[in-house]
């Protein structure tokens, strides 16, 4: 699966741009601030329904502007796929795959699987459990259907039980029938929602070992683990266990919403102990880990979007990625980065071609 050619009207800082890409490497350059990361995102758009940085749709209109839209065409196991992306102000997005909306956009998540690399990733390692659950539910949902559906039908439960612990907390009076039912309804998605997530780590985790151990040359020891309540005990007893607590609080405080990634390196917390070097190789080893999963599991070659990560690494890992990159497991790659000769540089060095764009402010062109 390759990206052929992407056209943008009144997107971020885009009047409107229409380029075509080289199945291979394709490098935005220009200075910070010209809009290379949101050409990025634009692609991003059309493989997942929703911009990389900000979930707001109408917040990526150009300012003073009504409307953005997005088009690009897929060649996708030899067919071509147009796919539109076009949001007006205080109107419902729509999207749509060969001229056909969709009646709802998970239909779309896992057509055309995405991994994204950008400095902020940093936000899996150093905020709370629910970016590191966004990761997981991001990787799972790309190769399962049935799994986002779950996980939607898991938070609209989850909602309609707090919901109710907030009516008993005001009423002091509640049905322990309606209550039970929602317990039922929640148990079931939960559990479904944990064993897929644990099968997904079986697969995951060795993975990331192999990744993690080429760009760093094995120095380091490191662990990733699933936590979840639902391991050693049951969802139901757990619930009725909370039951107290929960009123008090006024929300559900146990189930696969609490779960979390757990980042160590030599056994302590990465986001303690882990030096910023390690920290990084430590991101793009889950992100590597993410491509090679969906890889397996698509049966062709995601997209590789690479933001400005050149500064962010040391030389050795710099050329270690790219190393690893340029190998046939990977297929279209999209890069940005400040230095024009840089880029050159590197891939002359690995001997890869590569496709330059020159970005600047809101304007590209092939360089």
């Amino acid at each position: 699966m390759w990206l052929k050619n992407i056209t943008l009207l009144n997107f971020k800082n885009y009047s409107d741009a229409s380029l075509s890409f080289s199945k291979t490497v394709n490098a935005f350059v220009g200075n910070n601030g010209a809009g290379k990361t949101n050409l990025l995102d634009a692609i991003h758009y059309l493989c997942l329904c929703k911009g990389y940085f900000n979930p707001i749709d109408s917040q990526q209109i150009k300012l003073d502007e009504e409307l953005f839209l997005i088009q690009g065409d897929f060649d996708r196991e030899q067919k071509n796929e147009k796919i539109t992306c076009g949001v007006k102000r205080n109107q419902k997005k729509q999207f749509k795959r060969n001229k056909k909306e969709y009646e709802k956009l998970s239909d779309h998540i896992g057509l055309f699987p995405l991994v994204m690399i950008s400095p902020y990733d940093t936000s899996i390692v150093m905020e709370g459990s629910e970016e590191r659950r966004r990761f997981m539910d991001n990787v799972i949902s790309q190769t399962d259907a049935k799994y986002l559906d779950e996980l939607i039908t898991y938070n609209r439960q989850l909602l309609n039980r707090n919901a109710l612990l907030k009516q008993i907390a005001a009423t002091r009076s509640y049905d322990p029938e309606l209550l039970e039912i929602y317990n039922m309804q929640l148990v079931a998605s939960g559990l479904s929602l944990h064993q897929k997530r644990t099968q997904f780590m079986a697969q995951f985790v060795p993975l990331f070992d192999k990744y993690y151990t080429f760009l760093t040359g094995g120095a380091e020891r490191v662990g990733l683990l699933y936590q979840s309540q639902l391991t050693a005990a049951d969802f139901g007893q757990l619930l009725a266990q909370s039951l107290e607590k929960d009123k008090v609080l006024e929300r559900t405080t146990t189930g696969v919403h609490k779960d979390d990634l757990i980042f160590t390196i030599a056994d302590m917390p990465l986001k303690k102990f882990g030096s910023q070097g390690q920290q990084k190789s430590f991101l793009i080893a889950l992100k590597l880990a993410q491509y090679a999963y969906l890889r397996l599991h698509k049966g062709f070659k995601p997209l590789l979007l690479l933001d400005d990560i050149f500064d962010k690494l040391d030389d050795s890992r710099m050329h270690k990625l790219m190393e690893m990159v340029s190998q046939q497991d990977f297929g279209q790659i999209f890069i940005t980065d400040t230095g024009r000769d840089r880029v050159q540089a590197l891939f002359k060095t690995i001997n890869v071609p590569v496709t330059l764009f020159e970005v600047d402010r809101g304007s590209v062109h092939h360089a």
